[in-house]
């Protein structure tokens, strides 16, 4: 039994089983001029004599990068390791009759958080877990002292919210240096009260004369607001206490 087939036909006249096989030439490639290419100049680039990384000089050419021109990574975050210094030891002396408030009028919140951390784990450390009743009532607190302050300051008043959390997060220095000492005090005598008090004083004037003359304004006020900054730090001092 046969089948009529029809002939297989070739584009190029020829069949591959008796003839070699060719292959039609490739046209040659033409970048279209409409589109953009990038260029690079092989040749600028040094060549590598090891298996090393290159090395890069500071400046990059076609970019304006220099790197040898670039802040530190502290500074870049936002974080002034000198001024934060300068602000603890503006607050780290208790004799101190007029700590300079023009140290405090760029608020910052880094500081205080490391404060914050070290007074948690020194807690931490007493046997006590208390690193988010520390956040809360840090947060609390100034939000407190900003009301307080505001209603007795009046149309007057020009403190924000976020420098007096720096302004509250920096005075917790006492009472971080209050938690670090208690370690080695025996708990619940005579002596750890003592000490409370001592530190409770030392923040709450330290924060009360930072904040009037900071926010200028509220000197006619400044017992209420001591008051008020004392009642904060007291109650920081229970958690060291209890």
């Amino acid at each position: 039994m046969s089948f009529n087939a029809p002939p297989v036909v070739f584009p190029s006249g020829k069949n591959p089983a008796t003839g070699p096989h060719h292959r039609p030439p490739s046209i040659p490639f033409h970048p279209n001029p409409n589109l953009p290419f990038m260029s690079f100049d092989i040749g600028s680039i040094p060549q590598s004599t090891s298996f090393s990384s290159p090395v890069y000089s500071g400046n990059i050419s076609g970019t304006g990068i220099d790197f040898e021109d670039e802040l530190p990574l502290l500074e870049e975050l936002g974080i002034n390791t000198s001024q934060i210094w300068s602000k603890t030891t503006s607050i780290l002396n208790p004799f101190r009759l007029n700590p300079n408030p023009n140290l405090h009028e760029d608020a910052d919140l880094f500081g205080p958080f490391i404060f914050l951390m070290a007074f948690g784990l020194f807690q931490l450390l007493a046997g006590k877990l208390h690193f988010g009743i520390i956040l809360g009532w840090v947060t609390v607190s100034s939000l407190f002292l900003y009301v307080v302050f505001n209603m007795l300051a009046g149309k007057n008043g020009n403190l924000d919210l976020y420098r007096c959390l720096s302004l509250v997060g920096y005075c917790m220095l006492p009472i971080v240096i209050f938690s670090a000492v208690s370690l080695f005090v025996p708990q619940g005598g005579l002596v750890v009260f003592v000490m409370g008090v001592v530190f409770v004083i030392w923040a709450s004037r330290v924060c009360a004369r930072l904040l009037v003359e900071l926010a200028s304004c509220g000197d006619e006020h400044r017992g209420l607001i001591g008051y008020a900054c004392w009642l904060i730090y007291m109650l920081f001092s229970l958690l060291v206490i209890f």
